[in-house]
């Protein structure tokens, strides 16, 4: 009999889909509904700010102390799961981690530089009093550096589905279900 124990953290769950979702509709909503995108993207930087915290007083699985290796594991793990010979991990895995780190920077950035947009360009938001007076370059050269992070934000994710997609299949388990039930089979670890 395959016993399972809880991994993810009803909290990384919630904050997993949720950001799933606040970033998707600011990625959509970028042009058409402005209102729309700034307010998803508050949703996304409170989210980080929230898993950043969490990062270090979270459940075990949850803290970066469990998860951030140093880059040569993050490449030695990579290179056996190509060759399909990597370790199992109840928890993220080196490259899972590296990708975690990833995506929340990328996130934090891409939030960050909106703020920039949206108080220099737009004259709104919470920077929008020291940002309001500045010239316009600022805004434009703003605009290309979020953009630019919005879309390398979108090339981890596909990078970060495909390994999970992966991973699922070489170890055998269904691991976008764990992140939505938060449980993993314990054997094999």
């Amino acid at each position: 009999m395959t016993r399972e124990i809880e991994v993810w953290d009803p909290l990384v769950r919630i904050f997993h889909w949720s950001l799933v979702t606040a970033f998707f509709v600011a990625y959509l909503t970028e042009d058409d509904f402005l209102s729309l995108h700034a307010w998803a993207g508050y949703v996304a930087g409170g989210l980080v700010v929230f898993r950043a915290v969490w990062g270090f007083i979270g459940t075990r699985h949850a803290r970066f102390s469990d998860f951030v290796r140093p880059p040569s594991e993050a490449i030695a793990y990579l290179k056996d799961e190509l060759a399909g010979q990597a370790r199992r991990y109840i928890g993220h895995n080196p490259a899972g981690g590296a990708m975690v780190i990833a995506l929340l920077l990328s996130v934090a950035l891409t939030v960050l530089t909106g703020l920039l947009v949206y108080g220099a360009g737009e004259c709104a938001g919470p920077l929008a009093a020291w940002l309001c007076s500045s010239p316009e370059w600022l805004a434009e050269a703003g605009e290309e550096i979020h953009e630019f992070f919005a879309n390398f934000t979108l090339f981890l994710v596909a990078l970060h589905v495909a390994g999970v997609l992966w991973a699922s299949l070489l170890h055998h388990e269904n691991l976008i279900a764990a992140m939505w039930h938060g449980r993993k089979r314990l054997e094999d670890e």
